[in-house]
């Protein structure tokens, strides 16, 4: 492996941020901490628009497997640090390429020149890295439109940095820089996804999951434990709040027409959820919603059961197609947990024929027979919140981005 002595990380996207940038940049130093915290040795430098992890002897390798799951990244390149003279940076460089080349090979030199005042202009650079590199090594060619090794030199105001490769990040803004949500995560493949999309987007998510023992098993509350600690690779840990919904459900089963039960239960589900948002100063609610995909999932359901609450809810999924999503499920490494066979509380009492196109007035007026309020609020003090993280050790509140 080469002994590079930093991770040069690219902002992306926050890059397009004015006055506020530092704001972002600074949430993105502070989760790349917590999620290198087991290396001991790093130290993390921050400016106006790159990162630095200086690796004091840690293996890059394990740094950089860490960092491919950090939001807020757009890019990473291992790098060499030499002074902005031109004998050392040919010197890094052809070190670079001797340990990366393979008999064959084609490179390309591609340099950049922030410091105005430095005597070689890109071009120069150029040709100048490049000669050296063929003049002393050997069955080498250059190819400029696909080399084998692109060659990244960087002449900054404070030093040069010399890299062999760039890597892709996971893009988006770093988690905790948007605010937070609550994230209403079944055991299926949808939410999942969206609870990833959401964090993408720089929000810290908690997670609310209802349970319905005996209807549902341990084994189905495991398995939503297991989903938040896939999550929690991106955010370093997932707080999942268990609601107990068993004589809601069996509630709405005596109480609401058959056709209506699907409605009543969202319906429910979302003032819960709603209630432990506001506990939690969250600011919003994140489904996994997809139009059309199930009766649940109508406008005309959405519009029905969107009813209880003002808060704003965020629908990543909502124009996607279902092989997209398990796309992505595959991505994240949470589909296979999701297709563990074991029954959530939205399959448990699901109605033969739902109705997909629920009037608003006539759900309002089912409801109305019977006063849920005690239930709901024993539901809400009743449940149990887990905190997940996707570390060895426990997690605390203070862990969360």
């Amino acid at each position: 492996m080469m002994n590079y002595d930093r991770i040069l990380i690219r902002y992306g996207e926050m890059s397009l941020k004015g006055r506020n940038r530092k704001h972002f940049v600074t949430k993105l130093k502070k989760n790349i901490k917590f999620i290198l915290q087991d290396f001991t040795k790093i130290k993390i430098e921050a400016d106006w628009d790159r990162m630095y992890v200086l690796l004091n002897g840690e293996e890059a390798e394990l740094v950089m497997t860490a960092l491919k799951k950090v939001f807020g990244i757009q890019s990473f390149s291992p790098a060499i640090k030499t002074e902005k003279d031109i004998d050392a940076i040919r010197s890094a460089a052809l070190h670079i390429i001797d340990q990366a080349h393979i008999p064959g090979n084609t490179f390309k030199v591609s340099a950049r020149r922030s410091d105005k005042k430095f005597e070689y202009n890109s071009n120069a650079l150029n040709h100048a890295v490049g000669a050296h590199i063929l003049i002393n090594t050997e069955d080498i060619r250059v190819d400029v439109k696909k080399p084998d090794i692109n060659l990244i030199v960087e002449v900054r105001e404070e030093a040069a940095y010399i890299s062999g490769q760039v890597i892709q990040g996971a893009g988006g803004f770093p988690v905790g820089s948007s605010g937070k949500a609550m994230l209403m995560l079944s055991g299926g493949i949808d939410s999942p996804v969206a609870g990833y999309l959401t964090m993408k987007r720089g929000v810290n998510v908690e997670a609310v999951h209802f349970h319905s023992p005996p209807f549902t098993s341990e084994r189905a509350k495991q398995k939503v434990l297991d989903l938040a600690e896939k999550l929690g690779q991106y955010s370093g840990s997932v707080k999942v709040h268990i609601v107990p919904f068993t004589a809601i459900q069996e509630t709405i089963h005596k109480e609401i027409p058959e056709a209506y039960s699907m409605t009543a239960t969202r319906r429910m589900m979302l003032r819960i959820t709603d209630e432990i948002r506001k506990s939690r100063e969250g600011l919003a609610i994140v489904t996994g919603e997809s139009l059309g995909q199930v009766a649940s999932q109508t406008m005309d359901s959405m519009y029905a059961i969107n009813d209880v609450t003002s808060t704003p809810i965020i629908r990543p999924l909502i124009t996607m197609d279902k092989l997209d999503i398990i796309k992505i499920a595959e991505d994240i490494d949470t589909m296979e947990i999701s297709n563990r066979p074991y029954e959530d509380c939205c399959t448990i009492f699901t109605p033969p024929a739902p109705k997909t196109r629920p009037k608003l007035d006539k759900i309002i007026m089912f409801e109305s027979k019977f006063d849920w309020t005690s239930l709901l609020n024993e539901a809400v003090d009743q449940t149990e919140t887990v905190m997940v993280s996707c570390r060895n050790k426990k997690g605390s509140e203070e862990d969360l981005f």
